[in-house]
């Protein structure tokens, strides 16, 4: 395996010099062409503006209006932090650089997103998931800024005290390992050449350079977050709650110190957490790379080897997939009923390259008796199964790697020094050499050897997502945490619903990881993080003097003044040597103290008295346990309740293929990329300025060509985060398809040109009234505030849910399918000059201004740049006090009079009509507008099409509509389609009708309605139907029935008249 740089030649300061030069270049170079491609964008907004102003000069001259400045379809430049500055005409098109432009600063500016501690309106809480200080958010960091931050602005709009905290993590193990990697890349530098003091210099000057990066991507998202309340992982107050943190739990006897197994990953030399180990399945042999080895390793097998009996008994095989730990086997179990080795109980095994004498021992907990031989090798320092059986039977524990998984001097001489790898191969060669009758003093070993063959073996393999070593459990001097009964209480608060869990299927994982709580090692082998505040005691008459050798020599103090004092008050007049440990907190230590920690405590503060406990916790599913629960334990043991009343856990994003998203692959997608479009070019030189090898960074542009050969369009923000809500409803994963953001960004030019129509049709001197009569509008107008109404209810409803998918749906679908399709194209005909309309077009203004008003402030939590811009474009009402920023004035809530359901049914009938008569219409010629007449069968329904004729015409886009009884005769030359039972439809073709097409069409019909008829039919003709479903629904589907019937009979007559005409 290749190790990128072992050959190359450190740098001296000149080039170092000359490199950091060249790293600075590149920043600024990518800096100029971002504000290159604002500018560009600006140019384009007045381009289109002047290439429209020319396309429509013609029409200008014959209206008699002057001619269009570009300029004024072009925003102004804005100073810093001050309020946007618009054009004073919308630019024709939608334009994502242009409109998310200099909103941000000003919101920030203004301290909207300040909370106050001490307001009486009601707290809503979150706390952002804080990202790894040397990271870049990718695009499953921003699905959570995009919920998190609709949550907050729909809270702070609904007139909570909103608090959103931002904070950092110094994720110790990912940012050690960044670092390292780069100090050998650029410097042929170990962290062990440096020395621990000048590789944290190197850790905090990376972490000050780009650091940075985090906090532009979350102001891009439009993360209304309070920034004056923003912390890291490791500044004085968090530091000063870890330390306090560790000190209570260990006096509680919840912080222990023992000698355990753990993950230890060899290249780190460090004991890693669960979530840093990934797991591959293996079915078969397997030969991997492993990092630091020359050569491919075997995986997916199982080695077979027999240890020889003492007293002449023979011999008895055992099996492994990790024959080098047979150097530290202390025992043989087997099963107490196995008839096998019932006269083996209580002998010994001897080991054929030491002598050691292995106990069998009796074990039905740990041993299968019909899996493999029955016979089970124990290592009790390896394997946390063996350990635990050696705590059960007093089992000798013999650690024999050393940390950087060399074989040591436990190994024995013929073994020791070499790599774990190595000597796996070397014991095999070891035992087959077992050839020659080797005398010892209790038994002879047998003339064909020890060794016993090579099978396949499924086997779930670990490696440490960072380093891709291969995990070895090891036992080593650790502290641990006892989480029994902090899982206990954690487990409790789920049940009695203090902590609801969303989605709901999820508190069974929650049920079943905390029931089978392990202890948590909470120390890591590294130097970034948090210093465990203990310190080790070596008295001068101590036979051991390493750090760690005796247990009850251990002092936890909050400075080393305290430990100092605790030391000459434990042991009074003698000679000592005072070491803190050298190793850190785990990450996710701080972490669990983080909804405590950002508040202030253990500090009294009017934080922590106003905002704890938290009121949602949003994350992804991946880390319900690392984190989530960690949270739970600490926060209700420390904080005395529970850190958050919700959790609400989002799918994971994958890529387009459903495959997980990783660096190596090419598909991890930055979500910056997305708002401003990037090339594949530009994509390639990215993954180039990343940590990747040689190998994995061919592979990742290969995999960038396949899944973005023209690379990612401009999408803006408002588009991707209303596409990343969307995806909520799949399951636990989205697989996340670039296309479908790109189609927001399309849909956004929807929403602009509904607010220029508007804008335009409501005129320079339009005044929105105080209130409006409602009794005397347009039954239009009653439809579109109706269902207005019923979208803020679902929405509101859907967020009180956490169901963020149904709501972007609601709001997609009203402002789609309700407002643009159906009530701007209906009311187009009230605004032209007719003095007979002017009522009907004074209160199709005002409800298109209530309308847009409503419907941006409904939006707006999920797209805040674009409802800004627009909002603040729409008049004012005189007398009303309108708030400075949409963001702060006031969410939709329902209005019980607006709700009108005859009328809604009304217009369901009327657009199931215009649907009908639309599908009429010849291919060949759509846009050709054709007589249509519309057959009624009976009072109310002629009513109610009379009611809407007009809307009907100009949806339907007809040249003409007649209405018709049943005593008119059927119009010739029509294409016809059945509405109802009451209500048919037909489309003038004039001589165009294909008679085969229509016939068709009318049997497709009579089948459909046909098999509706014959299912209700079956359902109603069930055993126990009369006697269990009640009578108002027996006779609800009596009159489906019966409508279903005279649907039939139209059906049959329209094909009567159809060969009849023919």
């Amino acid at each position: 395996m290749t190790i990128t740089g072992a050959m190359e030649k450190p740098l001296d300061e000149k080039e170092l010099e000359r490199k950091l030069k060249k790293d600075q270049k590149a920043r600024e170079k990518e800096e100029k062409r971002l504000k290159a491609k604002q500018k560009e964008a600006i140019r384009l907004q007045a381009q289109a503006a002047s290439d429209e102003t020319k396309k429509s000069d013609k029409k200008q001259k014959k209206k008699g209006t002057p001619d269009e400045n570009p300029e004024d379809f072009v925003d102004p430049d804005t100073p810093a932090g001050q309020k946007k500055l618009l054009a004073s005409q919308m630019a024709k098109q939608y334009n994502p650089a242009a409109v998310e432009k200099s909103w941000y600063s000003w919101w920030e500016s203004s301290q909207y997103f300040v909370a106050d501690a001490t307001s009486s309106k009601p707290p809503f809480v979150i706390i952002l998931p804080p990202p790894n200080v040397t990271g870049v958010l990718h695009i499953g960091h921003a699905i959570t800024v995009a919920i998190e931050d609709a949550m907050i602005r729909w809270r702070r709009m609904s007139g909570y005290n909103a608090l959103w905290v931002p904070g950092m993590d110094h994720a110790g193990i990912a940012t050690q390992v960044v670092v390292e990697k780069r100090l050998m890349r650029d410097r042929n530098l170990s962290r062990h050449d440096l020395g621990r003091d000048k590789f944290l210099l190197e850790v905090l000057q990376w972490k000050d350079q780009h650091g940075g990066t985090i906090l532009k991507q979350l102001r891009t998202l439009g993360a209304s977050l309070d920034w004056s309340r923003e912390c890291f992982t490791m500044d004085e107050k968090r530091s000063k709650a870890v330390t306090e943190a560790f000190i209570r739990l260990h006096k509680e006897g919840l912080i222990y110190r023992d000698n355990r197994i753990v993950n230890w990953d060899c290249s780190l030399r460090t004991a890693i957490s669960d979530i840093e180990v990934d797991y591959c399945e293996l079915t078969e042999e397997t030969l991997l790379e492993v990092p630091g080895c020359s050569t491919l390793v075997q995986f997916g097998v199982i080695i077979n080897f027999a240890y020889p009996l003492e007293e002449g008994l023979g011999e008895i095989i055992v099996a492994t997939t990790r024959i080098e730990t047979m150097l530290g086997d202390t025992a043989i179990a087997v099963h107490p009923q196995d008839e096998r080795y019932k006269r083996l109980h209580g002998k010994h095994a001897l080991h054929p390259f030491n002598g050691r004498k292995l106990k069998i021992i009796c074990d039905s907990k740990l041993v299968d008796p019909s899996f493999g031989t029955g016979a089970v090798k124990i290592t009790p320092a390896h394997d946390l199964d063996d350990f635990n059986t050696g705590k059960r039977h007093k089992l000798e524990f013999i650690n024999i790697f050393t940390d950087d998984g060399n074989i040591n001097e436990n190994g024995g001489p013929q073994f020791e020094g070499m790599p774990r790898f190595t000597a796996r191969a070397a014991i095999i060669d070891a035992l087959k050499a077992k050839k020659k009758c080797q005398i010892t003093i209790i038994y002879t070993f047998s003339i064909k050897g020890l060794y016993r063959g090579t099978e396949n073996n499924k086997m779930r393999l670990g490696r440490c997502s960072r380093t891709k070593d291969i995990v070895e459990p090891m036992m080593k001097p650790q502290w641990f945490v006892d989480c029994s009964t902090m899982a206990k209480a954690a487990l409790d608060a789920v049940k009695t619903k203090r902590i609801e869990i969303i989605p709901i299927q999820y508190e069974q994982d929650w049920y079943r990881w905390l029931e089978n709580i392990r202890d948590w090692c909470i120390s890591r082998q590294l130097w970034w993080g948090h210093r465990i505040p203990a310190w080790y005691v070596t008295l001068e008459d101590d036979e051991e003097k390493d750090i760690g050798s005796y247990i009850d020599h251990w002092i936890i103090a909050r400075n080393e003044s305290d430990a100092i004092l605790e030391a000459k008050q434990r042991y009074p007049g003698k000679n000592y040597k005072l070491d803190q440990d050298p190793d850190v907190l785990d990450t996710w230590f701080s972490s669990g103290l983080f909804p405590l920690s950002v508040l202030g405590w253990p500090d009294s503060t009017a934080d922590l008295s106003s905002f704890y406990p938290t009121s949602v916790l949003e994350t992804g599913l991946d880390i319900l346990f690392f984190w989530v629960a960690r949270m739970v334990m600490m926060g209700m043991l420390l904080g005395g309740d529970v850190p958050f009343q919700k959790v609400y856990l989002h799918p994971i994003i994958r890529d387009p293929h459903g495959r997980k998203m990783a660096k190596c692959l090419g598909n991890v997608i930055d979500p910056i990329d997305v708002i401003n479009g990037i090339s594949l070019e530009d994509l390639g030189k990215k993954l180039e300025h990343g940590n990747l090898d040689p190998s994995e960074l061919e592979k990742a542009k290969e995999g960038q060509k396949k899944d973005f050969p023209n690379g990612i369009p401009e999408c803006g923000t408002d588009a991707l985060r209303f596409a990343l809500i969307s995806y909520t409803s799949q399951s636990d994963k989205i697989n996340l398809d670039i296309k479908r953001v790109h189609g927001y960004r399309q849909w956004c030019n929807k929403l602009w040109n509904a607010v220029r129509f508007a804008m335009n049709k409501l005129g320079d001197q339009y005044t929105p009234p105080a209130a409006i009569a409602l009794c005397s509008m347009p039954p239009l107008c009653k439809w579109i505030l109706s269902a207005l109404n019923k979208a803020v209810g679902k929405t509101v409803s859907s967020m009180e849910a956490c169901k963020f998918s149904e709501a972007t749906s609601s709001m997609y679908s009203w402002w789609q399918y309700q407002l643009c399709d159906v009530f701007i194209e209906a009311v187009k005909p009230y605004f032209n000059q007719s003095q007979e309309l002017e009522s009907e077009r004074g209160a199709c203004r005002d409800t298109l201004w209530i309308c847009l008003d409503t419907g941006l402030r409904l939006l707006h939590p999920f797209m805040p740049y674009i409802t800004e811009e627009l909002w603040q474009r729409l008049p004012q009402p005189k007398e009303a006090c309108r708030k400075d920023s949409i963001m702060i004035s006031e969410y939709p809530s329902v209005v019980q009079e607006w709700t009108n359901d005859q009328v809604e049914n009304e217009m369901e009938t009327v657009l199931d009509s215009v649907n009908k008569l639309r599908s009429l219409r010849p291919h060949t010629d759509i846009h050709e507008r054709r007589p249509a007449f519309m057959l009624c069968r009976g009072v109310d329904i002629a009513a109610i099409i009379q009611c809407y004729q007009a809307q009907i015409s100009t949806l339907a886009s007809v040249s003409s509509l007649k209405i018709l009884t049943e005593d008119d005769p059927t119009p010739p030359n029509c294409a016809t389609n059945i509405v109802n039972k009451d209500l048919s439809v037909y489309l003038q073709l004039r001589g165009a009708l294909n008679t085969e097409a229509e016939r068709e069409k009318l049997r497709k019909k009579r089948d459909e309605i046909q098999k509706q008829h014959d299912t209700l039919s079956q359902k109603m003709n069930a055993s126990g139907y009369r006697e269990k479903a009640p009578q108002s629904k027996q006779d609800e589907d009596m009159k489906k029935i019966a409508a279903l019937l005279e649907e039939l009979e139209i059906i049959r007559e329209a094909e009567s008249e159809l060969e009849s005409n023919n």
